[in-house]
């Protein structure tokens, strides 16, 4: 299975946040989901959780 990145630099943000989340999709997409929330203090919907899914990309392979 593919790992997966939710990278924080990718995305304006008041705070400048460089937070970088990397492993299974779901792994990601709850931190992901709880780090929004608690950091960037958007709201826990699942229209939330859609949006960071859509957010994600395939982790590279390392050379």
């Amino acid at each position: 299975m593919t790992r997966k990145v939710a990278d924080c630099r990718r995305f304006p943000s008041e705070t400048n946040c460089t937070l970088t989340i990397t492993g299974e999709e779901d792994e990601v997409l709850d931190a992901a989901t709880e780090h929004a929330v608690s950091v960037h203090r958007h709201q826990p919907t699942p229209e939330l959780r859609e949006q960071l899914r859509e957010f994600l990309e395939d982790e590279k392979a390392k050379a």
